[in-house]
């Protein structure tokens, strides 16, 4: 059975076959759904839970 991964910036479910993995050179592995999630972590550094159109908005 495969597992149905989140994206590690949204928390929202990637679809099988979507996505984008994206591994550090320290081995750290992220997943990506979309490219705007890709840039929002990696080029503008932005914090999820201050991000309204993520799950994580708000929890602390």
């Amino acid at each position: 059975m495969v597992k149905v991964k989140k994206c590690s910036f949204c928390g929202y479910d990637i679809p099988i076959g979507r996505g984008v993995m994206f591994i550090q050179k320290n081995g750290v592995i992220y997943n990506f759904c979309t490219n705007k999630c890709r840039k929002a972590l990696l080029v503008y550094k932005k914090k999820a839970r201050k991000t309204r159109w993520t799950a994580y908005y708000g929890k602390e």
